[in-house]
């Protein structure tokens, strides 16, 4: 493989004029420049990015550590990180924390040893020590989606209150009274602030949340299959249930199918987290939709930010409802109905 010194040999020029060429020094004459780029194509040059890194002390490399990488709204927001890195200079590796603190950390580890640039985190919950570390430690680091409070860190989030009171508002402008929820871990904080926003919009319409209307799940599809299978069993089972995750939903579907039964006529579904599969089922089911592309955006934008000396901005998005038909058939006058597919 050729190297900058047989740049320099071939164009008839120093190697540190070669060096300050490939990095369009204004000192360069525009004659050796073409001199460099014409000796670079013939030998098929490529600059050493690890020994580029220990001079700049800059990788120009971004770690993404996501919770579950088969959950299609991590996978999609990882794809949206990327393209945004692109376009700014920036590659990225890639970690699955699988929902698991100790991997979490394994990954965070690994990332800050390959001297990435900066980290954008969506912590699987505060048991984990690495992250807090290197986040104390002055790593560059922005928390994406979820975040572990009282850590002076920006936060990247959604704000899925509003949706959540306007599905409610949804559900009982179709005349259901039982609503349940699947909830996620609580050690997480997008699982305490569903569930917390679910119970207070219930509350608005006079509407209690038993206990046995609460369904403790993990944010994975199995997690979901079973909590639904406890409401079914109830004397008085639920009106809707409402899975505080994607998966989950799609396991709570999975359960009522089981049991023969049909929705929304026997019992309803709705879900946190909108994914182009739910357009698909059958029924199509109500979801509220983050706005995942902005939100990796500014993630991205915030962690570059720290990066280059700028200062960075938390950022919180709202999320919106999108009505199908997995409820019941919404009145054409239902101010709830945000959106319908």
């Amino acid at each position: 493989m050729a190297g900058i010194k047989d740049v320099a040999a071939a164009a008839g020029l120093s190697v540190a004029t070669v060096s300050r060429a490939l990095n369009n020094h204004p000192s360069v004459s525009a004659e050796a420049r073409a001199r460099v780029l014409a000796a670079v194509a013939a030998l098929g040059y490529r600059p050493n990015a690890v020994a580029r890194s220990l001079r700049t002390d800059q990788t120009r490399t971004l770690g993404l550590v996501i919770s579950d990488v088969l959950n299609p709204y991590f996978t999609e927001l990882a794809r949206f990180v990327e393209e945004e890195a692109r376009a700014l200079g920036y590659s990225v590796i890639i970690g699955n924390a699988d929902e698991r603190p100790e991997l979490q950390d394994h990954h965070v580890r690994t990332l800050l040893d390959r001297r990435i640039d900066g980290l954008l985190v969506s912590p699987a919950d505060g048991r984990s020590p690495l992250t807090l570390d290197a986040a104390h430690g002055g790593t560059p680091m922005v928390f994406l989606d979820r975040w572990l409070p009282g850590v002076d860190v920006p936060v990247v989030r959604a704000d899925g209150r509003a949706a959540i009171r306007d599905l409610v508002a949804h559900l009982h402008g179709l005349g259901h009274r039982r609503l349940a929820i699947i909830a996620g871990p609580a050690a997480t904080t997008t699982g305490r602030e569903r569930v917390e926003a679910f119970r207070e919009a219930l509350s608005e319409h006079g509407l209690p949340l038993p206990d046995d209307f609460i369904g403790q799940g993990d944010f994975q599809a199995a997690s979901g299959r079973r909590a639904t299978e406890r409401f079914l069993d109830l004397a008085e089972r639920p009106d809707v249930v409402f899975a505080a995750d994607n998966l989950m939903a799609l396991g709570a579907l999975d359960a009522i199918r089981a049991r023969g039964l049909r929705v929304p006529e026997d019992i309803g579904l709705a879900a946190f987290d909108d994914i182009p599969w739910f357009v698909h089922t059958d029924p199509p089911i109500t979801a509220i939709a983050q706005p995942t592309a902005e939100l990796a955006r500014a993630a991205v934008r915030a962690l570059t930010a720290l990066i280059e000396g700028r200062p960075p901005e938390s950022v919180t998005l709202p999320a919106r409802l999108v009505v199908r038909r997995s409820c019941g058939e919404p009145p054409s006058n239902d101010p709830n109905q945000r959106s319908t597919v």
